[in-house]
C-alpha cells in the first residue's frame, strides 16, 4: 500500500512511498541509457550548442558518458548513490567546458544522498533536489536563464507532485520526463543570462539551450528504464 504525507512546518511536499524501489541494477540501466540516448542524439546537441555556444556540447557529453559506461562495467557498487557519485566523478573529469562541472556535481550530489542499496520514491525525489540545489549554486543560474535549470526543475517538480497524487514510479517518471521535455522547449524563446550563451544577447534568443536538452534525455532515459521494470 502507497502511503503520502505532507510536512506541516515549512509548507513543502513530502512524499512518502516504499513502494517501487529503486535498485542498483535499474540505477546502473538507468545511467547507460543516459549514454545510447547521448550518443543517438549526440548531432543534435551539437547542432545547438552551434547556435549558441561552442558547437562541443554533444562530443562532450558523448566522450563523458562513454567513460561513464567504461568505468561501470569494473565497478562493484554497494549502494544506489554508489552508482551516482562514480557517474559524477566521470563526467568531472573527463568532459569539458561547464557541463563537466555541472553534470558532475548534480550525479555526486544525487548519489551522496542515497546511501542504502535500494532508494525508495521519496528518497530519489530528494535526491534529485539534492542535484538542483548543487546545480543552481554551481550555476548561479535560475529557471528562466536558459540553462539545463529549466528542464531539471519542472521535472524534479513533477516527479515530486505526481508521486505525492498517488502514482507509481512509472506514472511519475513519465510526468517528469514530459516536464524536462517541455522545459528544454520552452528555452527557445529565452534570452541567455548565463553560461557562454549569455554573450550572445538578444542574438541567443530563437534557439533550444542544448543543456536543458541533454537533461531532458536523462530524465527520458529514466522513465524509460523504469517503465521497463
Amino acid at each position: 500500500m502507497t502511503h503520502h504525507s505532507r510536512t506541516g512546518h515549512d509548507g513543502g511536499i513530502a512524499v512518502r512511498n516504499e513502494e517501487d524501489p529503486v535498485d542498483v541494477t535499474m540505477v546502473n540501466a538507468w545511467i547507460r541509457a543516459v549514454a545510447a540516448a547521448v550518443e543517438e542524439h549526440r548531432d543534435q546537441l551539437t547542432q545547438l550548442d552551434a547556435a549558441i555556444g561552442d558547437a562541443d556540447h554533444g562530443a562532450n557529453m558523448s566522450r563523458g558518458f562513454t567513460a561513464v559506461v567504461a568505468t561501470l562495467d569494473d565497478f562493484q557498487p554497494k549502494t544506489v548513490g554508489d552508482v551516482l557519485v562514480k557517474t559524477g566523478s566521470t563526467l568531472m573529469s573527463t568532459v569539458g567546458g561547464a557541463s563537466g562541472p555541472l553534470y558532475g556535481a548534480a550525479f555526486r550530489a544525487a548519489g551522496k544522498a542515497l546511501t542504502g542499496p535500494t532508494a525508495s520514491p521519496d528518497q530519489l525525489v530528494a535526491a534529485l533536489h539534492a542535484a538542483t540545489a548543487a546545480v543552481t549554486q554551481l550555476g548561479a543560474a535560475t529557471p528562466g536563464d536558459k540553462t539545463m535549470l529549466d528542464a531539471l526543475a519542472p521535472a524534479v517538480t513533477a516527479l515530486e507532485e505526481t508521486l505525492f497524487h498517488g502514482a507509481d514510479l512509472a506514472a511519475a517518471t513519465e510526468a517528469a520526463a514530459k516536464a524536462a521535455q517541455d522545459g528544454a522547449h520552452s528555452t527557445t524563446p529565452l534570452q541567455a543570462r548565463k553560461g557562454r550563451a549569455s554573450y550572445l544577447g538578444p542574438r541567443s534568443i530563437g534557439h533550444q539551450d542544448p543543456g536543458a536538452t541533454s537533461t531532458a534525455l536523462i530524465f527520458t532515459a529514466l522513465a524509460a528504464v523504469v517503465a521497463a521494470g
